[in-house]
C-alpha cells in the first residue's frame, strides 16, 4: 500500500509541476525576553503541521502531506516524505493528552499522524559509502499532538509526542527503489549503509504569537520551539508572515471559514543540539557511516515560502523550501510539496 501510495502521487507530481510553479512563482502583553530569544534559533524542519499559517478552522479533519526534491530538481539529502494527519475531538480520551501543556481559556484540538522520510547522499550510482556525504536514513513515525488556542492573547501552544523507528524497518530503501524503477530512473545504490535500527522517541512543544496585523491582509508571528529526544534534539524558532486573503487563525474555531487565498514566508534559525538521521541513532551505535560530531553543522538557516487556498472543506497548499548546509562538509538543498485536507 504504501509503494501505491508513493506513486500515485509522483505521478501526479510529475504530471502537474508546471501548473504549480506556475501558481507558486518563486513568488501578551508580557511576551517575556527569553521568548524573544528563542524567536532568533530554529531547528531545520521538515514536515510540520501545527504553524498557524496551516490552520484549519475546524476540530475534525483529515489532511495529507507530500514532501519531494522533485520539485526543486534534485534527488539528495532530505529526497522525500510524506505525513498522514487525523483531527478529531474523539482524539480528547487519548491518555498521552496527559503528557500535554494547555494554555488558560483556550480551545483545543487532537490529533495523530502517520509519517515516513527518507535521506540519500549525493550520488545513488556508487555501491559503496561516500564519505563526507550525507548517509543514507529513513525514519518511520507516529505522533500524537495537541494544538491550544488562546484567541483573546493572539497565542497557540503545541505539544507533540513521537514514537517510531530510525534504520531498515521504516522501508526508505524499498519506497525509494520502487518509485526509481518505476521512472526509469536506475535503482539506487548504497542503502546497504544506512543508519541502523533504533528507537524514535521526541517530545516537542512550539508557540507561536501574533505580534502585528493589518486588517486580513497581512500579520506577523513569531515561533518558538524545543525538540527533545532521540531523533532531534534542538532549540527553535523564528518570523513568518502571512500575505493576501486571510482569517486570523487565532480566532474561535467557531467563526465559520470565508475563502482565503494567501502566501506565506518563514525564516528560521537552528540550533542544533543532535539530529539521528546524520550522527545515527542513540543506542545503536553499529551504524556503518554516520556524521562525527566535529563535522555537524550548528547552526543553520531554513527559509520556506507557499501559497495556500482554503475554502469551506478543501484546503490546499503548495510550498518550497530552501535549508543551509547541516554538516561542515555538506551543501545547501531545497525540495518543495504540497498538502489536501478536508474537514469531516
Amino acid at each position: 500500500m504504501i509503494y501505491l501510495i508513493n506513486i500515485i502521487i509522483f505521478n501526479w507530481i510529475k504530471n502537474s509541476k508546471n501548473a504549480i510553479i506556475f501558481w507558486i512563482h518563486e513568488y501578551k502583553k508580557y511576551y517575556t525576553v527569553s521568548l524573544l530569544f528563542l524567536s532568533l534559533l530554529s531547528f531545520s524542519q521538515r514536515i510540520d503541521n501545527t504553524a498557524s499559517f496551516r490552520k484549519i478552522k475546524s476540530d475534525h479533519y483529515f489532511r495529507y502531506h507530500y514532501d519531494n526534491d522533485f520539485f526543486a530538481n534534485t534527488d539528495y539529502y532530505y529526497t522525500q516524505g510524506h505525513n498522514l494527519e487525523l483531527v478529531s475531538p474523539k482524539l480528547f480520551k487519548n491518555p498521552i493528552n496527559k503528557l500535554f501543556v494547555k494554555l488558560k481559556n483556550s480551545e483545543q484540538k487532537y490529533g495523530l499522524s502517520i509519517e515516513q522520510i527518507g535521506f540519500t547522499p549525493t550520488s545513488l550510482k556508487l555501491d559503496e559509502i561516500l564519505y563526507d556525504d550525507r548517509p543514507f536514513a529513513a525514519a518511520a513515525m507516529l505522533k500524537s499532538f495537541l494544538v491550544s488556542t488562546d484567541t483573546i492573547h493572539k497565542t497557540t501552544l503545541s505539544s507533540i509526542l513521537t514514537i517510531g523507528i530510525i534504520g531498515p524497518y521504516a522501508l526508505g530503501k524499498e519506497i525509494q527503489t520502487e518509485i526509481h524503477e518505476w521512472i526509469n530512473r536506475g535503482v539506487p545504490y548504497g542503502w546497504q549503509y544506512q543508519i541502523k535500527n533504533d528507537l524514535i522517541l521526541n517530545y516537542e512543544i512550539s508557540h507561536e504569537k501574533q505580534l502585528y496585523r493589518l486588517n486580513n491582509l497581512f500579520a506577523l508571528n513569531s515561533n518558538a520551539k524545543l525538540r527533545l529526544g532521540t531523533m532531534n534534539t534542538n532549540i527553535s524558532g523564528g518570523l513568518t508572515t502571512t500575505f493576501g486573503k486571510i482569517n486570523s487563525p487565532f480566532i474561535s474555531l467557531k467563526n465559520n471559514n470565508n475563502f482565503q487565498i494567501y502566501g506565506y514566508w518563514q525564516g528560521l534559525v537552528t540550533a542544533v543540539g543532535y539530529d539521528a538521521s546524520l550522527q545515527g541513532g542513540l543506542f545503536n551505535q553499529k551504524s556503518p557511516y554516520v556524521i562525527t560530531d566535529q563535522n555537524m553543522e550548528r547552526f543553520t538557516f531554513q527559509k520556506n515560502f507557499g501559497i495556500v487556498l482554503h475554502h469551506k472543506k478543501l484546503y490546499l497548499e503548495y510550498y518550497r523550501s530552501w535549508l543551509s548546509k547541516e554538516f561542515e562538509t555538506g551543501g545547501t538543498h531545497s525540495w518543495g510539496g504540497f498538502r489536501i485536507g478536508f474537514t469531516l
